[in-house]
């Protein structure tokens, strides 16, 4: 099995996010770092901001696993903007942490969603598969669910199931 890793985008910790990250994980083993519990400071072109947790957190990434599984809520009909500053701050690896950022290629990456609505907006992974294309990443997948009454209803569970069989192999 690959060696993978969850981050965790919401601004709910606890939330529905979260039991599909911990449904994934309880089937693949793979830890989940809760991004929300990491001081990430938004993208600097003076680069002022390398005392914060980005750049340990993507160096123990590129050195210990080959697949990254973001997990996002839909807010606004895109990622989150805990997602979204993490996603911003790999241009780091492309400017000043440039070793760090060729390990990124070959890695790969899948998504799984969370909201309300059964069916994601067209577009919703582009942002990550083009960033996956433009860092020669491989884009895996992607897996959107909901949670009712705080439970992963069957239907999602079984999509799920269907997302980890691709991502392991």
């Amino acid at each position: 099995m690959k060696k993978g890793i969850i981050l965790l985008g919401s601004s709910n910790s606890v939330g529905d996010t979260q039991k599909l990250a911990a449904y994934i994980a309880g089937k693949t083993g793979y830890p989940i770092v809760d991004l929300k519990t990491k001081h990430i400071l938004p993208f600097d072109y003076e680069f002022k901001n390398q005392d914060d947790d980005f750049l340990l957190l993507i160096r123990n990434i590129v050195n210990n696993y080959d697949l990254i599984v973001f997990a996002t809520p839909v807010y606004w009909y895109t990622m989150s903007s805990i997602m979204k500053t993490f996603f911003d701050r790999i241009s780091d690896c492309l400017k000043i942490e440039k070793e760090t950022g060729r390990k990124l290629r070959g890695m790969e990456i899948a998504v799984v969603s969370s909201g309300s609505d059964k069916i994601l907006k067209p577009g919703f992974y582009m942002p990550f598969v083009e960033t996956a294309n433009y860092l020669g990443m491989d884009y895996l997948c992607g897996v959107h669910g909901w949670v009712v009454e705080g439970a992963v209803p069957e239907e999602v569970g079984e999509r799920l199931d269907e997302f980890v069989e691709v991502v392991i192999k």
